[in-house]
């Protein structure tokens, strides 16, 4: 099995997450560092640590929904430099450039983080979250430690649809609609196909003045995906809330609230992403 894989299925973490902490030299198979992103785990021979803590088949599966507010990094990690929105992993190795950087993040006051909003009892699960959401969007995230599931869920193979309420400044021609559902380049980055549809105009209610708000579905997942696409039709994207994974749905949960997924809830999952499109 491969050392991403066996790591998500140990849930630790996520298999693209999985595979920076193997590329960081942060895990190490019979107490020898490995690199190799393709490296094979023999369960019977082999004993494997991440950061050196060794790292134990999960018995029970969680899942959670949570309802993820505006203003509020989609991390678990505690750390100044994730708590406060910087990760600093993908910078220059030099460590001049990054002590410095370190020095000037301490000085910037930390963003909220997910992991904020739950108690002790949910935080000794060791769940992670599937998939993000950028600081300025809100919404449905879902938290486990069944690495396959997160897997099957963010890959863009399986095509899972996720479901977002838009505002954009303005209003918007059919023809870019058009443009935005057979998929749009913007800076080199192919975005693929979605479902768009405008469901009211600016005239709702006051603070929305000039707004248009629109349903987008997309089954991709890529960084800042929804803001970009808009971008490529010169359209500015002021509000984004992500509101349903396929038919599951964000309900009425309360910003910052969290649930425990139902039986039916989690075979609905399984279900949905249980053969590539």
């Amino acid at each position: 099995m491969r050392i991403n894989k066996y790591l998500a299925e140990c849930g630790v973490c996520s298999r693209r997450k999985a595979d920076e902490l193997v590329l960081q030299g942060k895990v190490s198979v019979n107490k020898k560092i490995i690199k190799e992103l393709g490296y094979d785990i023999d369960e019977k021979n082999n004993v494997v640590f991440v950061d050196g803590k060794k790292v134990l088949r999960v018995t029970h599966y969680d899942y959670y929904m949570f309802n993820k507010p505006k203003g509020v990094v989609t991390t678990l990690d505690d750390s100044k430099d994730n708590k406060s929105g910087r990760n600093l992993t993908s910078e220059p190795e030099d460590k001049e450039i990054i002590k410095q950087r370190i020095e000037e993040n301490s000085k910037k006051a930390p963003r909220k983080i997910i992991s904020d909003f739950f108690g002790d009892d949910i935080k000794a699960k060791r769940l992670y979250p599937v998939g993000r959401l950028d600081y300025d969007s809100e919404g449905l995230i879902l938290l486990t430690n069944d690495g396959d599931l997160t897997f099957r869920l963010t890959h863009p193979s399986f095509e899972v649809p996720k479901t977002y309420v838009v505002k954009i400044e303005g209003t918007i021609e059919e023809s870019d609609l058009a443009i935005l559902r057979k998929g749009v380049t913007v800076d080199g980055v192919k975005y693929g196909h979605c479902k768009v549809k405008v469901t009211s105009d600016d005239d709702n209610s006051p603070e929305e003045k000039g707004l248009t708000r629109l349903e987008v579905i997309i089954f991709e997942g890529k960084n800042r995906e929804i803001r970009k696409m808009f971008e490529g039709v010169e359209k500015k994207v002021v509000y984004l809330k992500r509101v349903a994974i396929g038919d599951l749905r964000l309900g009425g949960l309360s910003r910052g609230g969290y649930r425990e997924l139902n039986e039916m809830e989690i075979a609905y999952l399984e279900k949905l992403c249980s053969k590539v499109k």
